[in-house]
């Protein structure tokens, strides 16, 4: 149950963005919902003199792939991960946790894991060797493999998120993909906040601040975009996702990192989650480098679970 609200609940491993629709009306819908959100946004004086586009700029941003894309990219590739764990009681003291070092293969179509290193403390496994937090469960299935896994690809057009069509946690997996890959849109299904995730809707987006910039991102010319909760809305019951800034690089439109905060308090549950994303070529491909979680999150007759984790992944190879 926890880790089914965890996983539906929080961005980052993962598989895809909603198909978008094609049809006539729907575009045009598209097309003045971008207008409106274009008018509600803040730009910088550089941005001005720019002559940005701010309808195509927000149409970009709600239909971006390219970060889902590059956690898919991770299927394609071998790479050298430090993975670091670390559950905290409620005085802030280490209860648990996990230091390790591993290596993805990749080979005739197949990847696999080796553990070259590992360290962990406390209740961190199971006596069957699973995961007794949660927040590890989340790890492992962001980075982790498990044995071989074959038939990949990293394809993203035209893969649709369904949690309709599906129940229990592979339903709750299926929310995490579109919070974490695709925020800022509805998601079915999760108790008393689907709908509230959906800042791109006009009617919602009046309860944030958002600002376009120019920014630097390791060299790279990036338009630096922010959305922040209002100061009159914030801790309200309306409000899932209180910050989120995104660079994006200006020549590709490609997500270079992304940083979010989200938070909510249903009563039967409450969260505050942070994460932090940073990307990097290799090649052609846009690959994740670097991940941060710290999590706060609750459940009635659950214990609270507060976790920490950092991902950082080097030394790819095809």
């Amino acid at each position: 149950m926890k880790m089914r609200l965890l996983v539906g609940l929080i961005s980052l491993h993962v598989t895809v963005l909603a198909q978008e629709k094609t049809d006539p009306e729907k575009l045009r819908e598209d097309s003045i919902d971008n207008v409106r959100l274009a008018q509600m946004v803040s730009l910088s004086e550089v941005v001005v003199r720019n002559d940005l586009n701010v309808a195509w700029f927000m149409d970009q941003v709600k239909k971006d792939t390219s970060f889902y894309k590059a956690f898919r990219n991770l299927h394609m590739l071998g790479f050298t991960a430090w993975n670091d764990i670390r559950i905290k009681d409620k005085k802030g003291g280490i209860k648990a946790s996990l230091q390790s070092k591993t290596k993805q293969i990749r080979n005739n179509g197949c990847r696999t894991m080796q553990v070259l290193d590992e360290n962990h403390s406390g209740d961190f496994y199971n006596d069957d060797g699973s995961y007794n937090y949660y927040t590890a469960e989340l790890y492992a299935g962001l980075f982790f493999t498990k044995g071989s896994v074959c038939g990949e690809s990293n394809i993203v057009k035209g893969i649709d998120f369904k949690p309709k069509s599906k129940s229990g946690l592979a339903k709750h997996k299926e929310q995490l993909k579109m919070l974490f890959f695709n925020p800022g849109k509805k998601i079915p299904g999760i108790p008393f906040i689907g709908d509230k995730i959906d800042i791109f809707d006009p009617d919602r987006a009046k309860y944030y601040d958002f600002n376009i910039d120019y920014g630097d991102y390791d060299g790279q010319s990036c338009y630096l975009f922010s959305i922040k909760v209002k100061k009159e809305m914030a801790g309200k019951n309306s409000i899932v996702i209180d910050s989120m800034v995104t660079w994006f690089n200006t020549k590709t439109m490609e997500v270079m990192a992304r940083n979010y905060d989200m938070s909510y308090d249903a009563g039967v549950y409450d969260f505050d989650v942070h994460m932090e994303v940073q990307m990097t070529k290799f090649g052609n491909l846009l690959v994740p480098r670097l991940l941060r979680y710290i999590g706060n999150w609750d459940v009635v007759l659950k214990k609270r679970e507060r976790g920490l984790f950092t991902a950082t992944l080097f030394d790819f190879s095809e």
